[in-house]
């Protein structure tokens, strides 16, 4: 058995080799076709349609949603479908890409004409320069001739692997052209949770209004803990006469104090709060709050504007309860 698990590594070895090397002639061949790809990409006034059949197909759906990701407007269009009346989501300007290793699919050669007559620009994907897309396309990206990687030769692996690679580099390279930030990236993934860490921030997660754990200054011990104890976020602030800030008291201040033995109800809270409390602006990103607050190694924070002024409380469990994790 293990002279076969030997054997069995081997070819799984030779199937990434066989596609590295494809991947390796297609970014060698990479030239002014590309830029001129690229340039008509980035410059469409419509959408950038990805269509392939069998295997490609299933690429140009990968294709499609990377380039909608990451800034250009983009869907997936099955040839099959387009013959019964997707065609009509095509408009004269739009750009389509279609891919097909030989240039000879069936399902794609039907769809070519009407494409033309719509007036959207064609790029073709292919190997074969005198191929039926080839000579009917506006632009031509011939890609390099390369071994498939099945035993026998004829399944797309390496082919596929090379137009997912050309076209994952189209969809980056594109996005930069756009100055396409994170918060960008964030606006199109709001339920991930890396899209989460981009664009949510602590105003939108924080506690605030009624439900802001807060005492004015002089007030009791006592009157700290109940205000906690009805709050439920970890902590107290003390604010003064124009709402700044000036101290804070946690559950952890009052188990300290009751090992010691403080006179809860006698003893002024600004006598025993923290008087320079960690803060976080409204503002800042709710993973930065969370950052903080492991490397402090504290579970909530006053939420604060420029002034200093208490606005919320952010505690730890609201920013994980929403899905953040470091």
């Amino acid at each position: 058995m293990a002279i076969e698990t030997r054997d069995y590594l081997k070819e799984a070895r030779k199937v990434f080799d066989k596609e590295i090397a494809a991947l390796e002639k297609t970014r060698d061949a990479l030239d002014d076709t590309y830029l001129q790809i690229l340039d008509t990409i980035t410059k469409c006034q419509g959408k950038l349609i990805v269509t392939g059949m069998g295997k490609p197909g299933h690429v140009a759906q990968k294709l499609a949603a990377t380039f909608s990701s990451l800034g250009t407007p983009s869907f997936c269009l099955h040839p099959g479908e387009a013959m019964h009346g997707d065609l009509g989501m095509i408009s004269e300007n739009d750009v389509v890409l279609a891919m097909s290793y030989s240039g000879e699919s069936d399902e794609i050669i039907d769809i070519l004409p009407n494409i033309k007559m719509i007036g959207a620009t064609l790029i073709a994907l292919t190997a074969n320069a005198n191929s039926t897309l080839a000579k009917a396309a506006d632009i031509v990206q011939v890609l390099p001739h390369f071994e498939e990687a099945c035993y026998m030769g004829l399944a797309p692996t390496s082919s596929t692997t090379a137009e997912l690679c050309y076209g994952d580099s189209l969809a980056v390279v594109a996005s930069g052209i756009y100055g396409f930030t994170e918060q960008d990236f964030g606006k199109f993934h709001p339920a991930g949770a890396l899209g989460k860490k981009l664009i949510l921030k602590v105003r939108d997660l924080m506690a605030n209004d009624g439900n802001i754990p807060s005492v004015p200054v002089h007030s009791t011990l006592m009157e700290g803990i109940a205000e906690i104890s009805r709050k439920r976020l970890g902590l107290v602030s003390v604010v003064d006469d124009e709402g700044k800030v000036c101290g804070v008291i946690t559950d952890g201040d009052i188990r300290r104090f009751v090992e010691k033995r403080v006179d809860l109800y006698n003893t002024d809270i600004d006598e025993v709060m923290t008087k320079t409390p960690k803060t976080v602006e409204a503002d800042k990103l709710a993973i930065e709050a969370l950052v903080f607050m492991k490397k402090a190694n504290i579970i909530s924070l006053p939420v604060v504007d420029n002034d200093n002024k208490l606005i919320g409380t952010i505690t730890w469990q609201q920013i994980v309860d929403a899905g953040i994790v470091l």
